[in-house]
């Protein structure tokens, strides 16, 4: 069933579990004197266990909009809220995994290491946080690149540890900026399973930003973006393809 543009879409935005609501929020940037509009008053909620596909074409906003669900940028106007989080989860590790469409990996470190650092910020003791990136290497299929370095990587490679990263802190919410794009088919796929199977697991949401009907259509629901704006909420009253 889709809803009128600008109506807030996925969950209530009033629930108190919600992990995060954005509330007729905007980002404007300035680029010499012109100011550029990336998001345009979007109001929206992800809940628990929610699976979102967030599509639109390149310079629509849907990387702007997950770097504000994260935390990691600051809205021009409007408000966002992480009720169901406890507060603003930028600098602690368990709340939000966010994957960058670049791999972003420390160069000085091996791939478990990358892995194993938001464990280790978090507080965890080193043992702890070297199963943690073991078991987010198992799930990637990638246990061969423990002790590689980042400059030793395929781009692909590299990629899916990145991914290990943030799935090895069992987030609350993961947020996942077009995380199929520097990967081949078959890896794609493999990669969208393992997001569901850990947002299944630990009962995560999981906003995916994509360009690929592919990866699209395993999510549960779809959201557009339109020049800025969240211009379509669907959503679907089928199941998702059972995933590999």
């Amino acid at each position: 069933m889709s809803a009128p543009a600008r109506r807030p879409a996925g969950q209530d935005a009033t629930r108190p579990n919600a992990l995060v609501v954005c509330e007729a929020v905007s980002r404007d940037y300035r680029t010499g004197t012109a100011r550029v509009a990336a998001v345009r008053e979007v109001s929206c909620a992800v809940g628990p266990a929610t699976r979102i596909a967030l599509t639109g074409r390149s310079g629509s906003g849907k990387s702007t909009l997950l770097h504000l669900m994260a935390g990691l940028d600051t809205p021009t106007a409007g408000t966002i809220s992480w009720p169901g989080l406890g507060d603003v989860p930028r600098g602690r590790p368990g709340l939000v995994g966010f994957i960058f469409q670049g791999p972003s990996l420390l160069p000085e470190l091996t791939a478990a290491q990358n892995i194993a650092l938001p464990r280790l910020f978090g507080g965890h003791s080193q043992g702890h946080a070297a199963i943690s990136a073991a078991e987010a290497l198992r799930r990637l299929g990638i246990e061969d690149l423990s002790d590689a370095l980042p400059d030793q990587l395929s781009s692909g490679q590299a990629q899916r540890v990145a991914i290990a990263r943030a799935l090895a802190t069992r987030p609350r919410l993961i947020l996942a900026d077009e995380p199929t794009g520097r990967l081949d088919a078959a890896t794609g796929t493999q990669v969208i399973a393992a997001l569901l199977d850990v947002a299944d697991e630990i009962d995560a949401g999981l906003v995916v930003a994509t360009h690929d009907p592919a990866v699209a259509v395993q999510l549960g629901e779809s959201w557009q973006m339109n020049d800025g704006r969240l211009a379509i909420s669907t959503q679907r009253r089928d199941q998702p393809k059972e995933r590999p």
